[in-house]
């Protein structure tokens, strides 16, 4: 102690100061990047020299604005919403199915769980290239549909099947199952395997261990991710309509289009109406029977359960009944011809179109065109999440319950009669907010955008932004609903203001996964900028459209070859950057 104390002043201070992190590391990097992407996304869309605002469109759009507090309410107007609702539902229901079991099949096969089982206990190169090998290929085989948006799966099976409500049923399912399978793999492998090695250990074969083994401990997130897509389906049902599939999106566009803007917003009520409703259902199921919540599966503390334990609520038991009775009805409802699938004239179309698109076209002039639209295609997505990230942001707070309302995490002080009114109010107007844009589709959204703005990058990106931002702002508002309560609770027992508990408590525990959010997003966001493309909102999108329609497939299969390369280099640049925030 002596020592220390005979020590000069500024040694011993020296001694005990913490070095700070240079300000220059990858996350800094990371910032600077992203504001420089957005600069050039600006430019890319002509925000600095272009004319991007149409004066002349401002009365259309007031029009269309007044005309939403007068709907038309008549009888024949709302049989057809009706009518058309359940068309949408019973499309997303029937799709919904369809991933299911692509996704439980492809699920189990793509794990490595799966394949190490079958490999048994032997060692060696030998083995190895027999279990990397099958798992890697169905892997590849699994990315290809996922990669394709189901408007583009939509847009070929019209081609080679016809107008057929069996289209959107596959146009939702195909692209779905993949991406359900890839997350089922990642539940299935990242769950404990004490129980799997035991029962083979035992002699069990492979099938009956996994069966026993693992799954009943993993079902609880992959009911919960099944919840999840189904949400997700019932956005692309309404989409599929835009291609002419029916249902809510048909109608929404041909209302749009004869500029009958009061038989609009019936339908959009009653579109907002179906994903509110399907939101509140999953969302009281996933709570009664304790599932993770939506895609958050990995941040579930403490040791997994079975769902069968927690199945004893009522509710949750009959909405479950409910659910699988509805798949049988919609099938029923929308009629789909499943015959037209193993028809001899669609095996005969698609020969010729696999035949006619090779091969692929390459001439100078078409390239250095695919090049300036997939640079208006990535500019796109930039702006649409960097809007949706920050509007998100601001309105997952006010609709987060435990963060709006007062007495809550920031101030658990006792909140008067009149600031909890004022509370709830802001809660429910956040929450609608959050509701309706998510519940309006991209493409339209995209569409009322050029009322005022001339067809080009900004419109699409504003319609991808205020969809996504609907869908972030509810993801990260449930961030916020999951905090730890207790950093915030020993703040304010340092008596730390409310604004000092979100600086330091909420914020540096929620960022990460904003950010994670965000991220997955953008992936998804590239692939969805080829469906606004359909309205006149430029990129890859409507020269694909333009070339699916005039059945030009040697052209479609270049622009997909660029499309692919593009999302393969997002989903690139969004796990580098996730890798760096973790």
């Amino acid at each position: 102690m002596s020592r220390t104390i005979d020590l000069p002043l500024e040694q011993s201070i020296t001694a005990g100061r913490l070095s700070r992190p240079s300000p220059l590391n990858l996350r800094t990097l990371a910032v600077v990047l992203w504001l420089g992407a957005v600069l050039w996304s600006f430019g890319e869309a002509g925000f600095f020299g272009a004319d991007v605002v149409n004066r002349g469109g401002w009365p259309l759009a007031w029009r269309f604005v007044r005309a939403s507090i007068r709907p038309d309410v008549s009888g024949d107007m709302l049989r057809l919403a009706l009518h058309s609702t359940l068309i949408t539902l019973a499309f997303a229901v029937c799709g919904a199915a369809l991933s299911l079991v692509i996704g439980a099949a492809g699920g189990i096969l793509s794990t490595q769980l799966w394949w190490q089982a079958a490999g048994g206990s032997g060692t060696g190169r030998g083995q190895a290239a027999r279990t990397v090998a099958p798992w890697i290929g169905i892997r590849a085989g699994l990315a290809l549909p996922r990669a394709i948006h189901e408007v583009i799966w939509g847009l070929f099976l019209i081609n080679i099947v016809g107008l057929d409500p069996i289209v959107a049923i596959l146009a939702i399912g195909i692209p779905f199952g993949a991406i359900t399978a890839k997350v089922f793999a990642e539940i299935v492998d990242e769950t404990p395997r004490e129980a799997l090695v035991a029962l083979q250990t035992a002699g069990v074969p492979r099938f009956q261990a996994m069966c026993y083994g693992v799954l009943p401990r993993a079902f609880p997130d992959l009911l919960s991710y099944t919840f999840y897509r189904f949400e997700c389906a019932i956005r692309a049902a309404a989409v599929m309509g835009l291609i002419g599939a029916g249902g809510l999106g048909y109608q929404l566009l041909l209302s749009l289009q004869s500029l009958r803007y009061e038989q609009m917003w019936t339908l959009l009520y009653a579109l907002m109406l179906l994903s509110g409703l399907t939101d509140l259902w999953s969302s009281v199921v996933r709570r009664r029977m304790q599932l993770a919540s939506r895609i958050d599966l990995k941040a579930r503390q403490g040791p997994r359960k079975t769902v069968f334990a927690s199945t004893r609520d009522p509710i949750a038991n009959y909405s479950l009944l409910a659910a699988a009775a509805l798949v049988p009805f919609s099938f029923w409802y929308v009629q789909a011809d499943v015959s037209k699938l193993v028809a001899p004239r669609t095996t005969q179309l698609l020969a010729r179109v696999l035949r006619d698109a090779m091969p692929i076209r390459v001439d100078a002039g078409f390239i250095h065109e695919l090049w300036h639209l997939s640079a208006q295609t990535l500019s796109m997505s930039i702006l649409a999440m960097t809007l949706a990230g920050l509007g998100g942001l601001l309105l997952s707070f006010p609709a987060a319950t435990n963060l709006a309302l007062p007495g809550g995490s920031w101030d658990t002080r006792q909140a008067a009669k009149g600031q909890m009114l004022r509370g709830m109010a802001g809660l429910l107007a956040a929450r609608g907010v959050l509701l309706v844009a998510r519940a309006i589709s991209e493409p339209i959204w995209a569409f009322i955008f050029l009322f005022v703005l001339f067809p080009g990058v900004l419109p699409g990106a504003l319609g991808l932004g205020l969809y996504n931002l609907g869908i972030l702002g509810r993801l990260m508002a449930e961030v916020n609903e999951n905090v730890d309560n207790r950093p915030l609770r020993a703040l304010h027992a340092q008596a730390a203001s409310g604004g000092q508990v979100f600086l330091y408590g909420v914020l540096p525990a929620t960022v990460p996964k904003y950010l994670a959010y965000v991220l997955y997003r953008w992936e998804v966001c590239i692939r969805a900028t080829v469906i606004v493309g359909l309205v006149g909102a430029g990129g890859l999108g409507r020269v694909l459209a333009e070339q699916l329609s005039s059945f030009d497939y040697r052209s479609v299969a270049t622009t997909l070859v660029f499309f692919f390369g593009l999302t393969f280099l997002v989903d690139l640049t969004s796990a580098a950057a996730r890798r760096v925030i973790r």
